[in-house]
């Protein structure tokens, strides 16, 4: 089993796996595709280089060194993701690969250092002094190769560990199995989408908008999971619907912008950033954030409540009807065994032979497919029309007593659940006949496309005070009663009719 489900889990990795690798090419090529297509029909930097009255070349001031840029990330991207920091988890070749992880960023950030000056190259006007601002352009390509690179080793590093280290939280644990996987999924997404918008963004841009999406997305995803595994379900407790959570969290939300502020205002100058994070992330909690911790509450854990309420009817219904089984079964034995005797003291050894064959096909019945959920409606049959050649052996010598059956031959392919109709040929039999008066017995087969049409009648007659049978009322019929309710729910029409002399029952039921 341990080494199934390991198996199991080495699978969806490498999916997963594979999944990023192709999802990170596809992005690469369509990168590719964008710097072609800008070489081709104009980048609109040999604008800005005009502007500044400065020569441009489309390949060395924009073709080579975006090609440069996109290439060495996507590399880079790979290397750190699929050799580095698996190695690195596993503590093979640490040495090895710290070395080789460093190097790799030297060469990516020199690389991007000298491709972003030649790109960039239209600024350099703005200076008095040209050292100066080779120097800018160097610092702003540092900081955010750095700060992406960063993200790689990050998103590289919970690729491996962060199972292991969510797995380490007991507080978590509590509320759901299923949590640490959920938020483990949910921040790989968000780091995903935080190395795209990096990668998209260029080195000087104003990161506005990067910023609310450093900050922003964590908190919606713990007030998400939070509202989610606990206050939603007290709420639920408390009968509180949608309006209360949705003030709950506007409520939070205050203290959370507050603290963000201070955070935010203690490491940063003023300016735009800060506001259109703020205003970014109250939007999202309030608006995104609260109506989709509801919807997913109430489509995930109020239908999987939904689900085990019916597995647990399910599974009563199906003890029931094993019981219901077990009781019918031997009721049906003992009947035809009484038969067999009551045969045997009147005829001689043919007829009770015949019986016995007759009985012998009825267990062989029993015994190999009265277990089954479903049988076809031909053996069905069969067995019926053996339970009634075994009764008439018994009222053959009687004339006042007339059988009259019309079983229509089955050759179609319908099926249906096994020993459903004997009751009420045995009920009948049981109370609708009687050696020493008149009495009858009707029975009518037939289906019509997929619907079976089954009718019963049979006579009665008052039991003497000495019959055994006077006072008990039998099983048959309020076991099949409940077996059609449980099986053929809103699949069949049951009509039973009783007067004085007679007793009729009606049966329409949808096969499969």
């Amino acid at each position: 089993m341990y080494v199934l489900s390991g198996d199991i889990a080495n699978s969806k990795e490498k999916n997963i796996n594979q999944l990023e690798f192709w999802i990170s090419t596809t992005l690469y090529i369509l990168a590719l595709i964008g710097v072609c297509s800008q070489t081709t029909y104009g980048s609109g930097i040999n604008q800005r280089f005009s502007e500044q009255s400065i020569d441009f070349s489309v390949m060395k001031n924009f073709f080579l060194p975006e090609l440069f840029k996109i290439s060495i990330l996507y590399v880079s991207f790979l290397l750190f993701n699929f050799c580095f920091m698996p190695q690195l988890a596993r503590k093979n070749n640490i040495t090895l690969n710290i070395i080789l992880s460093i190097l790799v960023t030297a060469v990516s950030i020199v690389t991007w250092m000298v491709a972003n000056t030649y790109s960039q190259a239209y600024r350099l006007v703005e200076f008095d002094d040209l050292n100066n601002g080779y120097g800018v352009f160097f610092g702003e390509a540092f900081t955010y190769i750095f700060f992406l690179y960063l993200l790689f080793n990050v998103y590289a590093f919970f690729n491996e560990q962060g199972i292991t280290l969510l797995n380490k939280s007991n507080f978590l644990k509590r509320y759901n199995k299923n949590i640490i996987q959920e938020i483990f999924i949910a921040t790989r997404i968000w780091l995903i989408s935080l190395m795209i918008l990096a990668v998209v963004l260029s080195p000087g841009f104003d990161y506005e908008f990067l910023l609310f999406w450093f900050i922003g997305p964590p908190i919606n995803i713990l007030v998400c999971f939070l509202s989610i595994y606990h206050l939603i379900p007290h709420l639920r407790k408390e009968q509180k619907g949608f309006g209360r959570f949705f003030w709950g969290n506007v409520g939070l939300t205050v203290p959370i912008i507050l603290i963000l502020l201070l955070f935010l205002a203690s490491f940063m100058r003023g300016g735009p950033a800060i506001p259109i994070t703020l205003i970014l992330t109250s939007i999202s909690l309030i608006c995104i954030t609260t109506p989709a911790a509801w919807f997913i509450y109430k489509n995930k854990f109020e239908k999987l409540s939904e689900i085990q309420m019916l597995k647990t009817e399910l599974g009563k219904s199906d003890a029931n009807l094993n019981f219901l089984k077990s009781q019918i079964n031997p009721h049906f034995l003992f009947n035809a065994l009484n038969t067999l005797f009551g045969t045997a003291l009147q005829e001689n050894a043919e007829r009770t032979g015949e019986g016995i064959q007759k009985l012998g096909d009825m267990m062989r019945f029993m015994l190999h497919e009265n277990t089954q959920d479903k049988i076809s409606l031909t053996r069905e049959v069969e067995y019926l029309n053996n339970y009634i050649d075994l009764q008439k052996l018994r009222t053959s010598r009687s004339a006042d007593i007339k059988i009259d059956t019309h079983i229509e031959e089955q050759i179609n392919t319908l099926q249906i659940t096994p020993m459903l109709l004997i009751p009420f040929i045995e009920n009948a039999f049981k109370h609708g006949i009687s050696l020493q008066q008149p009495s009858y017995i009707k029975i009518t087969l037939q289906t019509k496309e997929s619907t079976l049409y089954f009718d019963i009648s049979n006579s009665i007659y008052t039991k003497a005070d000495n019959d055994p049978e006077k006072l008990k009322s039998g099983i048959g019929l309020e076991n099949v009663k409940q077996r059609l309710s449980l099986l053929y729910y809103g699949k069949h029409e049951l009509i039973i009719r009783e007067s004085a002399k007679e007793f009729f029952v009606h049966l329409t039921l949808q096969l499969d």
